[in-house]
């Protein structure tokens, strides 16, 4: 009797989650394949909403659950130590789950705990969106390092594939698979205006004048406070009256502390145009999208899923420095007037036209399909590699 193929996919966030859920289910429908899946970090935290009963009622079994105290600060060594707690409780569950490959996608630092964990117990790692840059963020180092811990590399682009090609991974363990939040944005059923305006307390959504707004610390930039860099965001958004604002929560990045104070009072001086939520979730978070006027903030999703809903983007500062863009994607400094500049262009009907045109470079048709054949193609995997040299 053939031995049934298992596959674990460690998940620290409800962003990765959401990204990882579609191909989850088709390995967890596939006869022959026995599916695990680790939460750990964000999704065990009460201030993020304890995402991992989200990962249940989509009906997976989480197996295990490594959970990160959550009176540690938000300090680097706060950091340190948050992925130290990961990296043993993610050894502990490989080591009695045995898989034949775990599966991380991007570049939290509890995604790199993950892969350490799973090279040092000698489970292969297949790793999500690496190749790609964010050079205002520590995560790029820490998806470069990734990449070298992984043995197969499902990447989003072509730009990405000849990036971990250059890093010494052999070209036919990197496959382009497109983005999973590109097709989660074009195929997930959305919600419509009303049933997203009543799950959010009736909080208006109009497609002219809602900001839906994501703010994350710029972790390689440590001239200014990541509180200092999003009052300046809010200092703009004051210059916008007639715009509603959904305000989602950070990360649990170095100094999230400070902006989600922020947020919070914003808010409450601002009822009725401002909203915070914490968690949208998946649907949610693509329905705002969808009926937004502008994606306004830091974070990857207003470059990767945003221009496949055709809705221009304000991206701010520079944590996305590197990123491969679309032409809808608006670029602005960190100052409250290059930010009031960039909305307000977003905001124009020449925006909005670029938008509904633009072509989406992480565009691939049915890429958790093909993260399903590409894992199941190249089983088994080893965590030993050979290096590739490039020719000369």
């Amino acid at each position: 009797m053939t031995r049934a193929v298992h596959i674990t996919v460690i998940t620290g966030t409800r962003a990765d989650w959401g990204l990882l859920s579609p191909a989850a289910r088709l390995l967890r429908d596939t006869p022959g394949v026995c599916l695990s899946v680790v939460a750990t970090n964000m999704h065990l935290s009460h201030r993020h909403g304890y995402t991992v009963d989200g990962i249940i009622a989509e009906g997976f079994e989480v197996t295990h659950r490594v959970a990160v105290p959550e009176d540690l600060d938000d300090s680097g060594a706060g950091r340190a130590h948050a992925a130290a707690i990961c990296l043993a409780g993610v050894a502990d569950a490989l080591a009695e789950l045995r898989p034949d490959t775990a599966v991380i996608l991007g570049d939290r630092f509890e995604a790199l705990a993950a892969a350490q964990a799973a090279v040092l117990t000698a489970v292969p790692v297949t790793h999500l969106h690496g190749g790609e840059t964010s050079r205002g963020a520590v995560d790029d180092s820490m998806r470069h390092a990734i990449t070298k811990l992984a043995s197969l590399h499902l990447c989003a682009t072509e730009e990405a594939r000849r990036r971990i090609i250059q890093m010494g991974e052999q070209p036919d363990s990197v496959i382009t698979v497109g983005a999973p939040g590109v097709y989660n944005a074009l195929k997930m059923p959305k919600m419509t205006p009303g049933e997203l305006r009543q799950s959010l307390g009736g909080f208006d959504i109009n497609p002219q004048r809602t900001l839906l707004v994501t703010y994350h610390p710029e972790t390689n930039d440590h001239g200014d406070t990541p509180a200092h860099r999003f009052e300046a965001l809010l200092q703009a958004l004051d210059r916008f009256e007639e715009c509603n604002v959904i305000l989602t929560g950070t990360n649990n990045d170095t100094g999230a502390a400070g902006i989600r104070s922020l947020a919070d009072k914003y808010a409450a001086a601002n009822p009725g145009r401002v909203l915070t939520v914490e968690s949208l979730g998946a649907r949610r978070y693509l329905s705002a999208m969808a009926l937004c006027a502008a994606v306004v903030g830091n974070s990857s999703s207003g470059i990767i899923e945003a221009p496949s809903m055709h809705v221009p983007t304000v991206d701010i500062g520079g944590r996305q420095a590197g990123r491969q863009c679309a032409a809808s994607v608006i670029h602005g400094g960190a100052g409250a007037d290059d930010i009031a500049e960039a909305i307000a262009e977003a905001l124009t009907p020449e925006a909005r036209k670029r938008a509904a045109a633009v072509a989406n470079p992480y565009y691939r048709p049915e890429t958790p399909r093909a993260i399903v054949e590409a894992i199941l193609s190249h089983l088994p995997l080893s965590v030993a590699k050979t290096f590739y040299d490039i020719p000369r």
